[in-house]
């Protein structure tokens, strides 16, 4: 089947031929990486503006380099130089780019629900960047695209996600992409980290970091998003780095010896992840921002709807 969707907002709304179509294209599109020249007219016209209100390093990073070898023209701003600092308000700064006629507009916002807000008011495309505490679609492609190359498949492998999973769009965009494509899910962490509709979602959950990692294929560590949080939700970082940090002892007593290690970034060296394990044979956290690219660049195509034209 070929892309027929104007938007990419979350995986939830995602048929599972539609997330193997967009991972398909990027594990196509990953060959410019490693051209002396990383070029291709698949994009050329075309515009792509990416509005951050959060800030991003990797996402917003490989969006606008996702969009530039593909030769599209694309424009970065963010809140703080925009007017939204004199006090527009954030549809109005959408419609007036929209005004500018790009032809998709990439979204990060710290509301959940910004990007359905644009795709609704907007007639280009839209991409969701993450929304909140909402989704964060393309994240969870790019790790799928990670696991697909590591393991061969997704059909019944089995994967542990970990720690603050209340406040992870990136949580709730991997259960809902891995549960379409046949995927075990356990989600773990503190009780005051993990959501009561968690399991409706089809996730397992553990409050035990060892009984979740002991039999999974994959580890997903996240990070404490302490800026989203509310007072009391742990007792302090060091405790939580005690029961819940990942380190090379907790995986040599655990975990299967070819287990693999993710995490969305930015990484808190000490706290989910130790150095050791971050930077050791079973981590994936760097192929997962080389992916990342490839990824964007395959939404970006699919969405321009340019795939029958003179691309790569």
């Amino acid at each position: 089947m070929g892309w027929t969707r104007k938007d990419l907002l979350t995986m939830r709304d995602l048929e599972a031929s539609e997330i193997g179509l967009l991972v398909d294209t990027a594990a196509s599109l990953q060959e410019i990486a490693g051209r002396e020249i990383k070029k291709v007219p698949a994009l050329r016209g075309k515009t792509v503006v990416n509005p951050f209100y959060e800030s991003s390093t990797r996402t917003r990073t490989s969006f606008e380099i996702a969009g530039k070898w593909l030769s599209a023209d694309v424009i970065n701003f963010s809140a703080s130089g925009s007017s939204t600092s004199k006090g527009e308000s954030f549809i109005d700064t959408a419609k007036n780019i929209a005004a500018m006629s790009p032809d998709v507009v990439v979204v990060r916002h710290s509301s959940a629900g910004a990007a359905e807000l644009l795709a609704r008011e907007l007639p280009c495309s839209i991409v969701n960047a993450g929304d909140g505490a909402h989704e964060h679609p393309t994240q969870a492609l790019l790790d799928l695209l990670t696991i697909r190359e590591k393991k061969g498949h997704f059909e019944g492998l089995h994967v542990a996600i970990v720690g603050d999973i209340a406040h992870s769009r990136v949580a709730r965009s991997n259960i809902h992409g891995m549960r379409k494509l046949g995927m075990t899910v356990t989600v773990a962490g503190p009780p005051t980290l993990i959501p009561p509709y968690v399991q409706e979602l089809g996730a397992k959950v553990s409050y035990r970091l060892e009984d979740a990692i002991g039999d999974v294929d994959v580890i997903m560590m996240l990070r404490l998003q302490q800026e989203r949080m509310t007072a009391g939700l742990i007792p302090s970082l060091r405790e939580y780095s005690r029961y819940w940090g990942l380190t090379l002892d907790r995986l040599a007593k655990h975990a299967r010896p070819d287990v693999l290690i993710m995490h969305p970034g930015p990484v808190n060296r000490g706290v989910e992840l130790s150095p050791e394990v971050a930077d050791g044979p079973y981590s994936l956290i760097l192929d997962q921002v080389s992916r990342g690219v490839a990824v964007r660049m395959g939404v970006l195509l699919l969405l321009a709807g340019r795939m029958g034209g003179d691309g790569a």
